[in-house]
């Protein structure tokens, strides 16, 4: 048993929790970088989009893991973005309103869309259209994706987004010397609390995008079948 485990009798409760808590952000990632491949994967075949898809470094670490997905959202982003205005271009301010007309049936909003999108891509087909209005009538682009990417930056910055994502398999004391090193008591309880937080909105905010996701490729699904 360490020295700092005679004085502080509580810490392998502690750094077990930390490790839990690690392995849950893990699993989040996990879980994000397969839905955003599938985001990936709709705006590239139907959009027209370049964007490449991404998979999770066992090598790096968490903040770098973290950079990695960052990126491909802000690239989605800028693409969600660019419909937006070529869609305010190339349409009658009107029409263009009625995009976002909440009263305005879903139909009609997707056959505009698919009309700027034959425009475009020289041809359009339906399920194009619905997923822009999808995407652009929704909280997807302005609340999901922001909250999701804002977190991901706090916890790549945290006590444990140095900490190699592949480090839970070698072994307690190699992850714990990873992670704190020798530290008192105090900080460990408020390395473990900040941690729970950060993991907290994590989740939830990955729960919203994850579903959000789930609704375009559901309905792309549907189209095709």
């Amino acid at each position: 048993m360490a020295l700092s485990d005679l004085l502080y009798p509580d810490n392998p409760k502690r750094k077990q929790e930390l490790i839990n808590l690690h392995q849950e952000l893990l699993d989040c990632m996990s879980t994000n970088f397969h839905a955003t491949n599938e985001l990936v994967g709709v705006l590239n075949k139907h959009l027209g989009c370049t964007i490449t898809p991404i998979e999770m470094r066992e090598s790096s670490t968490v903040k770098e893991n973290c950079e990695i997905i960052i990126q491909v959202m802000s690239e989605i982003q800028h693409q969600v973005q660019k419909i937006d205005s070529d869609m305010k271009e190339k349409l009658e301010p009107v029409l263009y309103q009625k995009l976002y007309d909440i009263k305005e049936p879903e139909l009609e909003k997707i056959a505009i869309a698919q009309r700027v999108f034959s425009i475009i891509l020289g041809e359009a087909t339906s399920t194009a259209a619905m997923v822009a209005i999808k995407l652009l009538g929704s909280n997807f682009l302005t609340l999901t994706v922001s909250k999701l990417i804002g977190l991901l930056a706090a916890i790549g910055a945290s006590v444990l987004g140095g900490v190699s994502i592949t480090i839970i398999g070698l072994g307690l004391e190699m992850i714990l010397h990873a992670i704190l090193g020798a530290v008192e008591r105090s900080q460990l309880l408020t390395a473990v609390r900040s941690y729970e937080k950060h993991l907290a909105e994590f989740k939830a905010a990955s729960e919203k995008y994850q579903r959000a996701i789930y609704e375009v490729t559901s309905l792309v699904r549907q189209q095709v079948q």
